[in-house]
């Protein structure tokens, strides 16, 4: 049995390798991701492919999409990765899916692969109000529509018009934001849907306010939130179906604050920030988040769940 699926895996990665030859866009094979997220941590992958056009996206998903397992990778800003070899494909989309343009009514389109900072500045110079929030989000658009990012109570669902998607059988989709249910974190999409670009509404505001708003929301998070340093953000959700106390207070009253597994640790300016001090691997990080979460659980009676994304 191991012998057959060998065989299978190889002709699948000789597949891809002549599909290789036959376009433009870079395809990595037995490619290292420590890179390629915040946390620094993490092993290869199978496959990396990062397609430059729609068109060579479509025919990679065509040929291979319902062969191979297929893991989007944004910023990688909130995901911890294994040490141990991801067997499928990473996608992760080039510079040509990061274009913002402006659209009549204040609407601004935005690629799936622009941060979402990009997207703030786009909006300040052209005085287009309510995407200020963005400045503080360190991820891209794609990543942000997944997981309905927000902070200071905003959210990517209160700009939105809709969504333009592709499945894995490489068939474009338009979503307007009316048919999209989301929660706090959460939406009831598909995952086996890779964002493309979204459309955002603002609204016309002075410049200079924009800014304003900018820095202070800027210094806000500054204050209260660890920066330059490896970290993947807010390793839990807020439990806001449980309890009306934040992440942060249920782990500073559950957990000693200097608990580590090899240099995995807990930030000292914010305890729902994880951090890797040095070389931390997979398995350090992994088991401080059970570690805290257990103990969570065992303090308080309250079950957390992860808000950033497990590769492996």
């Amino acid at each position: 049995m191991d012998e057959t699926i060998t065989r299978i895996d190889l002709m699948s990665i000789e597949e891809i390798r002549k599909f290789s030859d036959e376009i433009s866009s870079k395809i990595h094979f037995d490619y290292d991701l420590k890179k390629s997220n915040w946390f620094n941590i993490g092993g290869q992958t199978k496959v990396y492919f990062k397609p430059d056009s729609l068109p060579e996206l479509i025919l990679f998903l065509k040929k291979f999409g319902k062969k191979e397992k297929i893991h989007i990778l944004g910023a990688g800003s909130n995901t911890l990765i294994s040490d141990e070899k991801f067997d499928g494909v990473v996608i992760k989309l080039g510079k040509n899916f990061s274009n913002i343009s402006i659209l009549p009514n204040d609407v601004i389109i935005a690629g799936s692969a622009c941060l979402d900072k990009k997207l703030s500045d786009f909006a300040l110079n052209n005085g287009i109000g309510g995407f200020e929030f963005l400045a503080c989000i360190p991820g891209t658009i794609g990543g942000g529509l997944k997981m309905n990012a927000g902070c200071f109570n905003k959210e990517f669902k209160d700009l939105l018009v809709s969504i333009q998607a592709i499945d894995k059988n490489g068939q474009i989709l338009t979503i307007p934001a009316s048919k999209v249910l989301f929660k706090y974190r959460s939406n009831d999409l598909k995952d086996d849907l890779i964002f493309l670009s979204a459309s955002f509404k603002g609204s016309r505001k002075n410049k200079e306010e924009i800014e304003k708003e900018v820095i202070k929301l800027k210094e806000k998070k500054d204050k209260a939130q660890p920066t330059k340093l490896k970290t993947s953000g807010s390793t839990f959700k807020n439990p806001i179906d449980q309890t009306d106390k934040k992440v942060w207070e249920l782990i500073k009253e559950s957990v000693t604050l200097d608990t580590s597994f090899g240099d995995a640790h807990i930030s000292n300016k914010h305890c729902n920030f994880f951090v890797n001090k040095n070389n931390a691997s997979f398995e350090d990080m992994n088991k401080l988040i059970e570690f805290v979460k257990t103990s969570v659980k065992k303090k308080t009676g309250i079950l957390l769940e992860k808000e950033i994304k497990i590769l492996k």
